[in-house]
């Protein structure tokens, strides 16, 4: 089952890589990480997707509480969250295809932000389904480049 938590650390140097690398020395495979600052400028976030069961999460969960930088570990997994993943995608535009490209983003509500002469960048953003979705309807115009962040999360309401 894939898990996302949101976990608080100090915002020092390293304190990412002491995180990753306790996955790592676990032989469990990170899926998606991603760290900012936070509304403190001494805190950052990151929040992870993992692939593993119940006691693997607890295990984990265990083990980044040891973890002198980290403040707090949720697995909001099960929790009522917001989340969003950012893609940008340059697809093959020979001008016969434009119009229908420009319609396949208009329905996902995406953004065109780089025209070239053979070629468009798609600026998208939401849920992991979206972005899938809109990765196989551009597919078949043949995808020169993509590159998309991992999950961002936060829960909904005053939780």
């Amino acid at each position: 089952m894939r898990h996302t938590l949101a976990v608080l650390v100090e915002n020092q140097p390293g304190v990412l890589s002491h995180v990753s690398g306790l996955f790592s020395r676990r032989g469990y495979n990170i899926e998606s990480l991603v760290v900012s600052e936070t509304e403190d400028h001494t805190v950052s976030r990151i929040t992870l997707v993992v692939e593993g069961d119940e006691q693997v999460i607890e295990q984990v969960t265990k083990q980044l509480n040891k973890q002198v930088e980290v403040i707090k570990v949720n697995d909001i997994t099960n929790e009522e969250i917001v989340e969003r993943q950012l893609l940008l995608l340059k697809v093959s535009a020979d001008p016969a295809d434009r119009q229908e490209i420009m319609q396949i983003v208009d329905i996902f509500r995406c953004r065109i932000v780089d025209i070239g002469r053979r070629s468009l960048v798609v600026e998208a953003t939401g849920d992991e389904k979206k972005i899938q979705a809109i990765i196989k309807s551009l597919r078949p115009f043949g995808i020169q480049e993509l590159v998309c962040t991992g999950s961002v999360a936060m829960l909904r309401g005053q939780k």
